[in-house]
């Protein structure tokens, strides 16, 4: 496994020194107790680049997989660091069908091996739904209080449904702690809008509980340790509220993110997250194209961006400049440049498109 190859030590001399004040072998622990060798690696790896370096991502949603890794090369001449994929929800066959998961954890084990870091993400089925369903149906559906309530509230029907929906994802990420493969988790994201079910749920027992309550299940009850938390919000607007509100707590969360489409990286948004998160490392969980040199020279604590799309992540955003400018950044982190890839371990199958 290749994160047992990376030492601290390699990684600090390949990309620099940790940034100041941040002390990644003291701080860099997962929140995970007994977390995997892989999954402490992988975020000391975050913490010694946070504030000098940004990891380049690229989404993939169940029915594409793979291909996008291949179009993100096609135009910037270099694969990015990050794969990220989604659990699906959807009828089979379909953009984001459930019978693409064994595919999804298929390809992120065999690009793990290639070297790619790999983050996932679910968007839920509603607890009163079955799977498949529709996205405006039930993920963008509602819950009642009382439903909300029934959720929350340990032994009730809607609780041992909700279980058994965590359960089928737990089933998948089992294997891949079992190839000691390390994910970035980003569960339950967007949750100080309201076009999810979960958003916009507040107090001890809205949203904070539902994820103190996911972390519990998979870590406590299924014994899962290569995962590490990520808290992903959305960009601030009039619609949306603050960051703060929802955390759960440092004790469950790893690094914090926010996801940015239309606010062109507002500095305040960093602001705001980075004072959220104190030494814990920040990233942008998905953004509708690449933020621009001159942003991450502004706002240096961003790990990673994550593009969700082809068309908007590859264009130009705002007339700035392309994705193939910023890939091409020594700031910016592409799969050739990971400490483990340039070592020579392992070897990378996709072709080099010229």
């Amino acid at each position: 496994m290749f994160f047992r190859l990376l030492l601290s030590a390699i990684t600090l001399a390949v990309l620099g020194a940790t940034s100041a004040g941040r002390g990644a072998d003291n701080a860099a622990q997962p929140v995970t107790s007994g977390a995997s060798p892989e999954a402490v690696e992988l975020l000391k790896y975050i913490y010694s680049i946070s504030g000098n370096h940004t990891l380049a991502g690229q989404h993939a949603v169940p029915l594409l997989g793979g291909t996008r890794l291949v179009t993100a090369q096609r135009q910037t001449k270099r694969y990015p660091a990050l794969f990220g994929q989604d659990f699906g929800f959807d009828s089979p066959g379909t953009w984001d069908g459930i019978n693409f998961r064994q595919q999804t954890v298929d390809e992120a084990i065999r690009r793990n091996n290639e070297g790619f870091i790999i983050m996932l993400m679910w968007h839920a089925v509603r607890p009163t739904d079955d799977e498949p369903v529709t996205f405006k149906d039930s993920v963008q559906g509602k819950l009642t209080d009382a439903e909300w309530q029934e959720l929350v509230t340990p032994g009730t029907a809607l609780n041992e449904r909700w279980k058994s929906q965590v359960d089928v994802i737990a089933w998948f990420l089992k294997q891949l702690q079992n190839a000691n493969v390390p994910v970035l988790w980003r569960p339950y994201h967007e949750m100080n809008g309201d076009w999810f079910w979960w958003g916009k749920k507040e107090g001890d027992n809205g949203y904070k509980k539902l994820y103190r309550m996911l972390y519990d299940r998979l870590v406590n009850f299924h014994k899962i340790n290569n995962l590490i938390w990520v808290y992903g919000c959305n960009e601030l607007n009039d619609n949306v509220d603050p960051y703060e509100t929802y955390y759960p707590g440092n004790d469950v969360v790893d690094i914090l993110a926010t996801d940015v489409y239309r606010r062109g990286y507002a500095q305040d948004d960093y602001d705001k997250l980075s004072a959220l998160a104190g030494d814990k490392p920040i990233a942008l969980g998905e953004v509708g194209a690449p933020p621009s040199l001159e942003i991450l020279k502004k706002q240096p604590r961003w790990a990673w961006f994550m593009v969700w799309g082809e068309t908007g992540g590859f264009g130009r955003a705002g007339g700035g400049p392309s994705a193939a400018t910023i890939y091409q950044s020594d700031s910016v982190v592409t799969l050739d440049k990971l400490p483990w890839v340039k070592m020579g371990q392992p070897k990378i199958h996709y072709p080099i498109l010229k």
